[in-house]
């Protein structure tokens, strides 16, 4: 019922930014934290960024200073906002939520498609 659906990604030369989006929807009764993954080719999935309920935040060290996440708890939708990207930042990006479905339900983790983000030198 729970959806993520992730747009924004693309391909840009290095320095450049991107905006990533994650909107949730379907049968939500509220959404605690979210997070921002990311898996190059050939390598595990990483976390790159965090956000919690109330706002507190934390970066991978490979992207602190560069990427900036957010939320929006009116649209229930994430943001990372990408700068000065390089190519070592190309990889499919994926957002996740911790989703409670009702008021009775235990939270659980929710995951989107992926959106490819690619960075050229």
């Amino acid at each position: 019922q729970v959806q993520l659906v992730e747009s924004g990604g693309g391909l840009v030369q290095a320095g450049g930014s991107l905006r990533l989006s994650c909107a949730a929807s379907g049968s939500i009764f509220s959404i605690n934290a979210m997070s921002w993954y990311r898996q190059a080719p050939g390598k595990q999935r990483e976390l790159v960024a965090h956000i919690t309920g109330s706002g507190s935040t934390n970066y991978a060290d490979s992207v602190k200073g560069r990427f900036t996440i957010s939320r929006d708890n009116a649209k229930n939708t994430l943001y990372l906002q990408m700068n000065n990207l390089k190519p070592e930042d190309t990889a499919v990006y994926y957002c996740k939520a911790v989703i409670e479905v009702t008021r009775w339900a235990y939270p659980n983790d929710y995951w989107g498609q992926g959106t490819q983000v690619t960075v050229s030198s």
